[in-house]
């Protein structure tokens, strides 16, 4: 079982021709991830603050239609928490948030294997504070701890504060994924697979740095391995970066390696194949509207790239 905590939300989505049509989309970073596990197979359970109303009922709806056990966290307000999302030309989102993150507590760890979190989970507070405590208890108790920080710089504080936050938060998790573009956004002028390289040393075993359509770099003590993206029609990439981390998670469950001893030598072979996999996840889900990851049967094929 992955244990994941973090945000559930709205995302609407602008549309029509004069972008003053909003669709509403189950979503939120680890929502998503959650979501994707599930539909992958992998038994998933969502620690997430959710409002009993309309939002709200539609979010958990989703959710549990794929197979996630949502559990309530207490929190100080009840409303359900909305993005508003625009696309480019390109199909690539751009947010902004109203949104509120102020759980007590971090749901029960017992009978996992891993812990998923990120994104404004870990940035917003008082719940960040929560869950960043919750990844230390996690560590300290042998499971594997996953992490994204998913830099939302609308929400975010100056990229110095901000880099002290997610490289403490780094040192804390086994596994890292991050996106070329908040590597940028934290470390100005900084090659990512020098930063990637770079992470290894605060503790993480794993850190890989997604690209787009270029595809993803994973580097570990032992090795480094570069994938290119399949090629794909990009209707938007909302929910993207979440997709390839369900795959990522599913592959290393799959292989056996996700737990509190995740080896610090995987070579390039395995990180080829991890890559290939999360891309593919991730291509799926860039190929039709909002965080729509795939489900099993959907992979088709692809499904023969897991171990």
């Amino acid at each position: 079982m992955i244990v994941v905590v973090g945000e559930a939300l709205t995302d609407l989505i602008a549309g029509g021709d004069d972008g003053r049509v909003f669709t509403a989309h189950p979503g939120g970073s680890p929502a998503n991830v959650a979501l994707g596990l599930a539909r992958l197979g992998l038994p998933a359970v969502l620690g997430t603050r959710l409002g009993d109303d309309l939002f709200g009922r539609m979010v958990r709806d989703h959710l549990t239609a794929s197979g996630v056990e949502v559990r309530d966290l207490p929190a100080d307000t009840a409303d359900t928490s909305v993005a508003f999302a625009a696309t480019d030309e390109h199909g690539v989102a751009r947010y902004d948030f109203r949104i509120a993150w102020d759980i007590r507590a971090a749901p029960p760890l017992a009978g996992a294997r891993c812990l998923h979190t990120g994104s404004l989970a870990t940035l917003l507070a008082p719940g960040a504070a929560v869950v960043e405590a919750a990844m230390a208890q996690a560590r300290a108790a042998g499971l594997a701890v996953s992490y994204d920080p998913n830099i939302r710089p609308s929400l975010a504080g100056p990229a110095e504060r901000e880099r002290e936050r997610v490289e403490r938060q780094v040192a804390l998790a086994h596994v890292v994924k991050v996106s070329e573009e908040d590597l940028a956004w934290l470390y100005p002028g900084d090659a990512p697979a020098e930063r990637a390289a770079a992470w290894l040393g605060l503790g993480p075993d794993l850190v890989v740095v997604t690209l787009g359509a270029r595809g993803a770099h994973a580097v570990t003590l032992a090795a480094a391995a570069t994938r290119p993206g399949p090629p794909v029609a990009v209707v938007d990439t909302v929910g993207a970066g979440d997709a390839f981390t369900a795959g990522l998670l599913c592959w290393l469950s799959r292989a056996g390696v996700l737990g509190g001893d995740f080896p610090r030598d995987l070579g390039v072979e395995a990180l080829e194949a991890a890559l290939g996999f999360a891309n593919a996840v991730a291509a799926i889900t860039c190929s039709r509207p909002g965080a729509n990851p795939p489900t099993v049967p959907e992979l088709g094929e692809l499904g023969g790239l897991l171990p």
